[in-house]
């Protein structure tokens, strides 16, 4: 196959949860642009209706709806929405995600239980729906969005988040697993974990804390709006069909120091 064809996602349905802007309009960007079809689903229902509106040129489709990761009700209806849509689905991209900043013994469980239900609940659900289709195809790719955060403490200066940092460990655990679980169903199951990019969510601790984590970071730059696109497309692609289980760091160097 020539390396082109490796990357081609013409004829594929993806899923981009979050992909109304951010990180997740970054990576369905990409999908678009390497030919796949999109439903994008987040919680702002008109932000991913202007997104889909947006990308919808750029080589296949677009559909745009609202969903809440944490309901199975809203889950079920996007996968049903895209499987009356597309006929299929291809791809799934778990990014939807959130935080909530304090000290850890300040942390309200609401709060606890806010992260940890859409940052690893919401990936279980979407995956379990979506994963039921991709056993029925005997193929899928699924990708999840971890963090550096999921591999390393921080100082509370820098960054006072302990329940976003425990939920991204366990997307990085739920991935080795689904990946070895779903290998006989012919779904490749990874993950990437970007580093600090400017988003809405990491808005507050850039503008805080920015120095000291551009300080660690041997890039010395945090990452732009192009830096995930060539990851998501290749764990999405055929160009890592011989690749599952893996969580693909994208953070500047960061983790290496």
């Amino acid at each position: 196959m020539h390396v082109r064809d490796l990357f081609d996602l013409s004829g594929k349905t993806a899923i981009v949860t979050g992909g109304g802007s951010g990180l997740g309009y970054q990576m369905a960007e990409a999908l678009a642009e390497a030919g796949a079809d999109l439903v994008l689903c987040a919680r702002k229902a008109e932000r991913c209706e202007e997104a889909a509106s947006a990308l919808g040129g750029l080589g296949g489709r677009a559909v745009g709806m609202g969903c809440d990761v944490r309901s199975a009700d809203d889950v079920e209806a996007v996968v049903a929405r895209t499987l009356e849509t597309f006929g299929r689905i291809d791809i799934l991209v778990n990014n939807s995600g959130t935080s909530w900043g304090a000290s850890p013994e300040d942390v309200p469980l609401a709060g606890w239980q806010k992260v940890i239900d859409v940052n690893l609940t919401g990936v279980f659900l979407f995956s379990q729906a979506v994963g039921r289709v991709m056993i029925e195809q005997g193929s899928g790719k699924i990708v999840n969005v971890s963090s550096v955060a999921a591999f390393r403490g921080a100082e509370p200066e820098a960054m006072n988040a302990i329940a976003y940092n425990a939920s991204k460990g366990g997307v990085t655990a739920f991935t080795v697993d689904l990946a070895v679980k779903w290998a006989r169903h012919g779904i490749l199951v990874n993950a990437i974990a970007p580093g600090w990019f400017p988003t809405d969510m990491s808005e507050e601790v850039l503008e805080q804390s920015g120095h000291l984590l551009l300080g660690r970071t041997p890039l010395r730059r945090f990452g732009t709006t192009d830096d995930l696109k060539g990851a998501v497309v290749f764990l999405a692609s055929a160009a890592s069909d011989f690749v599952t289980g893996h969580t693909l760091v994208v953070d500047g160097g960061l983790l290496a120091t």
